[in-house]
C-alpha cells in the first residue's frame, strides 16, 4: 500500500464527493481499466483481501505451552539434579532430570494438540477461495477473482453477488444490498447515485456499497474506491490487531499461584539450607539435594497437565455440542459469566424475514398459530370465524397469491434467492400451497418514489397484482375483497386498514399492502392499470426469534445470568423482539443516547438496561466496558464485521460459525457451529462443571504437595536435631528422595487427578448464581482445607517416619513406610473431596481405574526388583499395621476438621 493511497483513503469522504471528483481521485472513468493498468495497481495496492493478525506458527504454538511459572520451577529442579555432578562428592541424577522433563513434555503436548486442533477446525470454517467479481477490463466484462479487484475498477453488480470492495454507485436499477454483516441493520438498503452529506452515518450512505455485503435485488454499476485493509471491513480488522488480548481470570489465577508457590519454595529452601549449614554438619551435596527435594515437592508437577487435560476434555465435549473453543482457558471462564450481550440478527433471530400475520376481510390471521389447508389453498387462523368459511379462505388465498405473483424471487433446488421481503412472501405462499399461476405479461417496477410494484399475468383474463406501502396501495383502490365478495372501500374501512397497519408496525412488523384487478388492455399506461384496484389485505413480516432462544434465556436467568440485546436495528424492532424472547424492554436506549452519556453515567445506568438499539461498533465496546467496569464477566455474541472489536475485548467472545464473517471468527474465543444461542447456555453449564472439577483437583494436588513440602521441611529440620548421625551424610540425609516424590506426584497424584477431571457434572448447576468475579479457584474454604490437610499429612506422616526410624534405626525402612503412607492417604483423599459434592466413587469409573492402577503400580515398586531402582524395601505386615494406625489418625482428624469447616463456611462445596 503506497503512502499516497493511504493518505487519500484517510481523508476522502467518498459518499459526499461528486462523481466526477471520485473518478479523478481514483484516476479512472466509466470504461474501466486496462489489464496493464489493473496489474500495476494490484502491485501498488496489494491484493483485495483482509489480512488476519499474524498467525502463530506450529513451532511457536508448541513453545507457548511452556510459558508457565510452574514449568519454570520444574525446569530449574531438573537443572539442579544434573548440576549436583559439578559439586565435589556429587553425581548428576539423570533419572530425576528425565522424570521432570517427561512431565514437562506431557503437559506441553496436551495443550499443543488441543490448540492445534482448534486452529485447524477454524481454518475449515473459512471459505477456501474468495468470490468472483464482474468488472470492466479492456472495454469488456470480465469475471475475475475478487482479490484481484483494484481501486478504479468498474464493478457490475447483480442479485446474489457479493460486493467485492468499497465502491461508489454509478448506476442503480432497483439495487438493494444486505449490509447486516457490517452495520447490523437487517433491512436491505436501497441504493442510489446522489451524493449525501459528509456526516451521514455508514448505515445511511445510499450511494456506497461495501465489501462483505451482498446484493439482494436489482443490478448496478459502481467504481471501486477502497480495497483490502482500506475498506470499512479492513478498518475494523485493524482495530482487532490493536485491541488488548485479555487474560481470563483463571489464567491470571494459575499464573499467580505458580509465582506464589515458587516464592514459598525458594524461601523454604533458603531457610533449610541456612539451618543445615549453620547448625548441622550436613555436607554441601546433601544440602543441595535437600533444596532439590523441596523444589520437586513444592511444585505440583501434574497441575498444568491436569488443568490442560480437563479444559481440553471440556472443549471436546463442547465440540460435540457445536461449540468450537479457540482458547482452552475460555472453557473455565464460561463458568463465571454473569452477563451475555447478544446481537439480534442471525443470533437471537433467524436472519430470515417471515410473514407472521395477515389482515384480510377485516380479520387478523396469525400465521405462527395457524394451519395450512392445502386442499383449499388457504390458511385457517385462530382469529377467523370458527366455521372456516370458504369465502374467507378464498380471500386469504388471493392475498397470498398476490404476494407470490408480485415477486422476483428465484427458486433453485428448494433454495430461495432474492430480496428477504420477497422471499418471505414467496415462502408464505408456498407453505400454503398457493400457485402463482399465469405467465407474466409485464412488470411495472418498484421505485422509492412510487413505493409500489405491479405485475400483470395471464390468467382467465389479464390480471394486475400490486404490492407496496399500505397507504400508497390504498390510494389506488376504490373497493376491497371481503369474504370473497368485492365491496366499496369506505372512509371508515380505509381508516380501519390504516389503524391495523399502525398496529402491525408497533409490533415491529414490516407491513405491505396488496391489491389486484382484471385488466382489459395490459399495454395501457401504468397510471390507468394501477387505478381502481381491489384491496386484498396486509401482510406483516418479521425476522422471527429462534424457537429455542426464549427457553435458553429463561434458563440463563435462572442461573443468575443476565441477557442484554444490542442491535443495529431501530428501537421499535429491538423492543418487540426483546419482549418475544423474554427480556424487559423498559428503559431501552438508542446508540445516540449512549453517545450522550459519559462513561460514569453509562456505568451507573448499564445494569438497568436490557435493550440497546441503533448501536454502532463503538457503542458496543462502550457497553461492554461499562459492564466490565461494574465487575461483570461478559459474553459478547455476534456474527458481523461490526461485532469484532467487542468480541475481542469481551471476557468470552462468541462468533457464529454459519452466518458469521471471517473477521468475527478471528476476533472470537468460541465459535458456535450451529449459530444456536442455546449452545451458549450449554457451554456455560459445561464451564461451570469444569470449574468444579478444576477446584477439586487443585484442592487435591496443592494440598498434597503442600503436605509433602511440610514433610520434607519439618522432617529435615527435626531429623538434623533428633538424629544427627543419620542426617549428616549425603543422599541419605533426606526424609524422602526426589525420585520418590516425583513418583508420588506422577503416579499417586497426576493419574487420579486426570480421571478427576472427567468427573460427571453435578445436577442443578444452572440453578445456582454465578460465582463472584473476584472468587478464584482457591477460595477461603479451599485454602483452609489445603492448609489443614497439609498439616495433618505432615504430622501423621512424620509420626510414622520417626517412630519407625527410632524403632528400627533404618532410614531406608522409615522412608519406605512414609513413601507408602503418603500414597495411600492421597488416594483416599480424592474421595473425601468428592464426598462434599455428593458424588459416589462408582460415578466415575475412570477414577476407580486410576486409583486401582496407582495402587498396583505402587505395590510393584515395593515388591519387585523395581525397589532397587527407587531404593525402597518391601514392607512387612507390621509395617502395614503401622501405616493403618497412621491413616486412621489422619482420617479422624480430617473428619473433625471437615465438620468444623462446614460450620464456618456452610455445606455448599
Amino acid at each position: 500500500m503506497t503512502q499516497a493511497h493511504s493518505e487519500m483513503t484517510n481523508t476522502k469522504p467518498w459518499h459526499a464527493t461528486p462523481t466526477d471528483e471520485v473518478f479523478s481521485a481514483v484516476t479512472a472513468d466509466e470504461e474501466g481499466l486496462s489489464s496493464d493498468d489493473a496489474a500495476r495497481r494490484l502491485s501498488e495496492y496489494g491484493p483485495n483481501d483482509i489480512h488476519e493478525a499474524d498467525q502463530t506458527s506450529v513451532l511457536a504454538l508448541l513453545f507457548t505451552q511452556f510459558r508457565d511459572p510452574l514449568i519454570y520451577l520444574l525446569a530449574v529442579a531438573a537443572l539442579l539434579s544434573l548440576g549436583v555432578g559439578f559439586i565435589p562428592g556429587g553425581e548428576p541424577n539423570y533419572t530425576e532430570a528425565a522424570f521432570i522433563v517427561l512431565i514437562i513434555g506431557a503437559n506441553g503436548l496436551f495443550g499443543f494438540v488441543q490448540d492445534y486442533q482448534a486452529t485447524r477446525s477454524i481454518e475449515a470454517l473459512r471459505e477456501l477461495a474468495s468470490p468472483d467479481a464482474t468488472v470492466l477490463r479492456d472495454g469488456r466484462k470480465q469475471s475475475i477473482d475478487a482479490e484481484q479487484v483494484v481501486p478504479g475498477d468498474i464493478v457490475l453488480l447483480e442479485q446474489g453477488d457479493a460486493v467485492p470492495a468499497d465502491a461508489r454507485v454509478l448506476e442503480a436499477d432497483e439495487l438493494r444490498t444486505n449490509e447486516s454483516p457490517l452495520t447490523g441493520e437487517s433491512t436491505p438498503v436501497e441504493k442510489g447515485t446522489e451524493s449525501v452529506d459528509e456526516e451521514t452515518p455508514l448505515a445511511e450512505r445510499r450511494n456506497m456499497v461495501y465489501k462483505n455485503t451482498s446484493v439482494v435485488k436489482g443490478r448496478g454499476k459502481a467504481v471501486v474506491v477502497e480495497t483490502g485493509m482500506e475498506t470499512e471491513v479492513g478498518g475494523i480488522a485493524t482495530q482487532l490487531d490493536e485491541a488488548e488480548d485479555r487474560q481470563t481470570p483463571f489464567q491470571t489465577e494459575v499464573e499467580a499461584l505458580g509465582k506464589q508457590i515458587g516464592g514459598l519454595v525458594v524461601s523454604l529452601i533458603l531457610l533449610v539450607v541456612a539451618v543445615q549449614f549453620l547448625f548441622t554438619a550436613t555436607e554441601p551435596v546433601a544440602i543441595l539435594l535437600v533444596g532439590i527435594t523441596l523444589a520437586v515437592a513444592g511444585v505440583p508437577e501434574g497441575l498444568p497437565a491436569v488443568v490442560t487435560f480437563t479444559l481440553a476434555l471440556g472443549a471436546r465435549e463442547m465440540v460435540d455440542r457445536n461449540a468450537l473453543v479457540r482458547r482452552l482457558p475460555v472453557v473455565e471462564s464460561l463458568g463465571s459469566v454473569d452477563v451475555i450481550v447478544t446481537d439480534k440478527t442471525g443470533t437471537v433471530t433467524e436472519n430470515r424475514m417471515t410473514v407472521t400475520r395477515l389482515y384480510v376481510s377485516g380479520s387478523v390471521v396469525d400465521l405462527s398459530e395457524s394451519d395450512v389447508d392445502s386442499a383449499d389453498g388457504a390458511v385457517d387462523g385462530q382469529q377467523v370465524a370458527a366455521d372456516g368459511d370458504r369465502q374467507s379462505r378464498t380471500a386469504r388465498a388471493a392475498l397470498l397469491r398476490c404476494g407470490a405473483v408480485c415477486n422476483n424471487v428465484e427458486r433453485r433446488d428448494g433454495e430461495y434467492s432474492g430480496e428477504p421481503t420477497e422471499i418471505a412472501l414467496q415462502r408464505a405462499a408456498d407453505e400454503a400451497d398457493i400457485d402463482s399461476a399465469g405467465d407474466r405479461i409485464r412488470e411495472i417496477q418498484f421505485s422509492s418514489e412510487r413505493k409500489r410494484m405491479t405485475v400483470l399475468v395471464e390468467e382467465e383474463e389479464p390480471t394486475a397484482y400490486m404490492k407496496g406501502a399500505p397507504e400508497v396501495v390504498l390510494d389506488r383502490c376504490d373497493s376491497y375483497l371481503e369474504d370473497g365478495d368485492v365491496s366499496d372501500l369506505t372512509d371508515e374501512t380505509r381508516q380501519e386498514i390504516l389503524d391495523q397497519t399502525e398496529s402491525f408496525g408497533e409490533d415491529a412488523l414490516r407491513v405491505l399492502g396488496f391489491a389486484s384487478k382484471a385488466v382489459a388492455d395490459p399495454s395501457a399506461d401504468p397510471e390507468q392499470i394501477e387505478d381502481g384496484m381491489v384491496f386484498l389485505g396486509l401482510q406483516g413480516m418479521l425476522d422471527p426469534p429462534r424457537e429455542e432462544v426464549g427457553d435458553a434465556i429463561a434458563d440463563c436467568q435462572s442461573a443468575g445470568i443476565r441477557t442484554v440485546l444490542a442491535t443495529g436495528d431501530n428501537l421499535t424492532t429491538a423492543t418487540a423482539v426483546a419482549e418475544q424472547i423474554g427480556l424487559d424492554p423498559d428503559g431501552a436506549l438508542t446508540g445516540t443516547e449512549v453517545s450522550e452519556y459519559s462513561d460514569d453515567e453509562l456505568r451507573q445506568t448499564i445494569d438497568d438496561v436490557d435493550v440497546f438499539a441503533r448501536v454502532t461498533p463503538e457503542h458496543k465496546v462502550r457497553i461492554l466496558n461499562a459492564l466490565q467496569d461494574n465487575g461483570h464477566n461478559v459474553v459478547m455474541t455476534g456474527d458481523g464485521v461490526n461485532d469484532a472489536p467487542a468480541l475481542t475485548q469481551a471476557d468470552v467472545g462468541v462468533a457464529m460459525g454459519q452466518r458469521g464473517t471471517d473477521v468475527a471468527r478471528q476476533a472470537s474465543d468460541m465459535i458456535l457451529r450451529d449459530d444456536n444461542f442455546a449452545t451458549i447456555r450449554d457451554a456455560i453449564r459445561e464451564g461451570r462443571g469444569i470449574f468444579e472439577n478444576v477446584r477439586k483437583f487443585v484442592n487435591y494436588l496443592v494440598s498434597t504437595n503442600t503436605g509433602e513440602v511440610l514433610v520434607v521441611f519439618l522432617g529435615v529440620l527435626l531429623g538434623s536435631l533428633l538424629f544427627p548421625a543419620q542426617f549428616s551424610g549425603t543422599s541419605q540425609a533426606l526424609i524422602l528422595t526426589p525420585i520418590l516424590i516425583l513418583w508420588i506426584n506422577l503416579v499417586a497424584d497426576t493419574l487420579p487427578a486426570l480421571a478427576l477431571g472427567a468427573d460427571p457434572h453435578a445436577d442443578g448447576l444452572m440453578d445456582r448464581p454465578p460465582r463472584p468475579t473476584d472468587e478464584g479457584v482457591i477460595n477461603t474454604r479451599v485454602l483452609v482445607s489445603i492448609l489443614t490437610i497439609a498439616i495433618l499429612l505432615a504430622v501423621t506422616g512424620l509420626g510414622v517416619f520417626f517412630y519407625t526410624l527410632d524403632r528400627t534405626g533404618s532410614l531406608l525402612r522409615a522412608q519406605s513406610l512414609l513413601f507408602t503412607f503418603i500414597v495411600v492417604v492421597e488416594l483416599i483423599r480424592i474421595q473425601v473431596i468428592r464426598a462434599r459434592y455428593d458424588q459416589a466413587l462408582r460415578s466415575n469409573l475412570w477414577l476407580v481405574g486410576a486409583i486401582s492402577v496407582s495402587l498396583l503400580v505402587h505395590l510393584a515398586v515395593l515388591y519387585t526388583p523395581l525397589r532397587n531402582f527407587f531404593e525402597v524395601v518391601p514392607l512387612t505386615r507390621g509395617d502395614w499395621g503401622l501405616i493403618a494406625v497412621g491413616f486412621v489418625a489422619f482420617l479422624v482428624l480430617n473428619v473433625v476438621v471437615s465438620r468444623l469447616n462446614s460450620r464456618i463456611f456452610g455445606s455448599q462445596p
